[in-house]
């Protein structure tokens, strides 16, 4: 593919995009990507009703998940995490999106569907210790934490609540 300017991981991140961004719109919520990542995050979003709950979600996708377990293993870089563990208004989460080993599989297209495999799990790391590690630290994400509407509804509930 000569004229191709994007890498694999460029497109990981915007198939990650693109599904939180499905998930949203369809919970009803409104999503804002950020220009730059100088904070650790990449999306934003935002509910109406009460306290205009809001939720930061730093995105990563990978090819090496194994949700088959009570939970999946995801390599956090020390940076990412570090900005993830502190407290802030906002609840930030992260969020790691699983795809098909196999490229071609990442997203199927025809006249009636719009396929993106497979789904994205989430992780609160707010109060957790510092990484001591000079590289990261391997966070352990439950598989009972797969993001879709509901649990999308229910985070923004909990951010409202300040449970988050």
């Amino acid at each position: 593919m000569p004229d191709t300017l994007l890498a694999d991981t460029d497109i990981e991140e915007a198939l990650s995009q693109a599904y939180v961004t499905a998930v949203a719109s369809m919970a009803g919520y409104v999503v804002a990507h950020k220009n730059f990542d100088r904070d650790g995050i990449d999306i934003t979003i935002e509910a109406g009703d009460s306290f205009r709950p809001k939720i930061d979600l730093q995105l990563k996708a990978s090819i090496n998940i194994d949700d088959s377990a009570e939970t999946i293993s995801y390599f956090c870089r020390k940076r990412n995490y570090n900005l993830l563990n502190i407290a802030t208004q906002t609840p930030r989460l992260l969020l790691v999106m699983k795809l098909p080993k196999n490229r071609e599989d990442w997203i199927n297209l025809s006249s009636d569907q719009l396929v993106i495999r497979h789904c994205a799990y989430w992780m609160s790391l707010r109060g957790y210790p510092d990484c001591e590690n000079a590289t990261g630290q391997t966070i352990y994400i439950p598989t009972t934490n797969r993001f879709h509407i509901q649990s999308l509804r229910l985070l923004m509930d909990r951010s409202r609540s300040g449970t988050v």
